[in-house]
């Protein structure tokens, strides 16, 4: 299924003849703009000019303010800044009521131009935005920031007393990564999705196999997926620890760049954006077309095996929610295996799309009628039960879910065991009351 290419048949350091250009990666080429150089070495420390800094209601005003306050200072340009609510929408009690009063005044009194309440997650939204383009170097208050990558961005998480020197400079520095090469070659088989492929990764890399690495995904596997598919991949580079998942960006990038409004004039020369030949230290390859769904059993990402390992769990909840699992394409993959069903008389299907405006374009589809029609019952469109919030999950219950991480107690009290899978693994499990392999419904 995977194969790693010997380290020694990559140079970081090849140079032309007379040593005038010293090859980069994808990830280097972003770092040396931002720092304002030619080139960069791994290894390197550097100060970067941030091109855009998102927060959300947890991880921004809140925490963020009264810092700004004691400091006497102000957000280094709002026009870089985008706030969104996304964990604690909708108000289902005083504490986050709190919390989003105080967001929503502290976006006022700082006057930030780019605001978006209680439309999807941070991740989602913002790209959908058109705040994304080819070669930025962004921050994010939220571990799964690097799903920027996909866009050909570099966009990492920080911590909040992070995000207060890029908000007060407008900088932040860096130790310049190696780069990991994820390479995929063939095709996925009906119903696989790049949830099954990064489930896989992590299954063999481990949660620290991209430890302060920048990890590139490449291939013509990669190159036929969607940017929402893209977006899963780089998401879930976090959970390998990588700092960043990168996708070149290409034509695919730039048709859906142009769908969201960016300027045409913005997306000039993103050719430039791709790693160089022989820039890239250490090769993975994996096969597509060798992939069987995959599911995480409690309580890691990287507790993965082939679905037919789980076949007799019974489930309580089927969970289709989070950046990982409930963007278009997952609805439209749960929507197909539910078509004309019903599920199990002894679970519950909660389906939470990731933005207002996928649900939307899945409502004039059809699509989230197919879920309704199944039994689903819709929840708002947030961050919900993935940050442990706004789903009811009892103790001792059985989840299978979309979304990105199953660590003990994330996702309602310690006892409830959660399985990870596709939104096609989730919605096949959803019908028959048990862990299932879709391949079996869909053939």
């Amino acid at each position: 299924m995977t194969q790693a290419s010997s380290s020694s048949s990559f140079s970081q350091d090849s140079t032309k003849a007379g040593g005038a250009h010293v090859a980069q990666t994808l990830a280097q080429k972003i770092i040396a703009k931002a720092a304002g150089v030619s080139s960069v070495r791994v290894g390197e420390v550097l100060n970067c000019a941030v091109d855009l800094a998102m927060f959300h209601d947890s991880s921004g005003p809140r925490r963020l303010e009264p810092m700004l306050r004691e400091l006497d200072a102000k957000i280094w340009d709002p026009q870089k800044v985008v706030l969104v609510m996304d964990h604690y929408v909708p108000e289902r009690d005083e504490d986050s009521k709190k919390i989003l009063k105080i967001t929503r005044d502290v976006a006022q009194q700082w006057k930030l131009p780019h605001v978006i309440d209680s439309q999807g997650i941070c991740h989602v939204v913002l790209p959908e935005r058109g705040h994304l383009k080819p070669g930025m170097f962004c921050v994010g208050g939220d571990s799964h920031s690097p799903t920027g990558g996909a866009f050909g961005c570099y966009m990492f998480g920080i911590g909040a007393t992070e995000m207060l020197g890029v908000v007060v400079t407008g900088q932040i520095w860096i130790q310049v990564p190696r780069t990991i090469e994820m390479h995929w070659t063939g095709r996925l088989a009906r119903g696989l999705m790049a949830k099954d492929m990064m489930l896989h990764m992590i299954a063999q890399r481990g949660l620290n196999g991209g430890e302060y690495q920048a990890i590139e995904f490449t291939g013509p596997t990669i190159q036929a997926l969607s940017m929402r598919e893209r977006m899963t991949l780089s998401n879930l580079s976090a959970e390998m620890g990588a700092q960043a998942g990168l996708v070149a960006a290409d034509q695919v990038t730039l048709e859906y760049l142009r769908e969201v409004g960016v300027q045409e004039k913005l997306l000039e020369g993103f050719e430039v954006w791709s790693s160089d030949i022989n820039s890239i230290q250490e090769r993975h390859v994996f096969s597509a077309s060798e992939l069987a769904p995959q599911v995480a059993a409690p309580h890691s990402p990287a507790n993965t095996k082939s679905v037919g390992a789980y076949s007799d769990v019974a489930v309580d909840i089927a969970y289709i929610g989070a950046c990982t699992g409930a963007k278009l394409d997952d609805l439209r993959a749960a929507a197909e295996v539910l078509k004309g069903q019903r599920i199990h008389a002894g679970t519950r299907l909660m389906v939470a799309p990731a933005s207002a405006k996928d649900q939307r374009i899945a409502q004039e589809e059809g699509v989230m009628q197919v879920l309704i029609d199944a039994g689903a019952q819709i929840l708002p469109n947030s961050c919900g039960a993935c940050a442990g919030y706004g789903a009811s999950f009892e103790d001792n219950m059985t989840v299978i879910s979309s979304t990105a991480r199953n660590f003990k107690a994330r996702m309602g009290p310690a006892s409830v065991q959660v399985y990870l899978g596709s939104p096609y693994t989730v919605a096949a499990s959803a019908i028959r009351g048990k862990i299932t392999d879709v391949r079996e419904m869909l053939s």
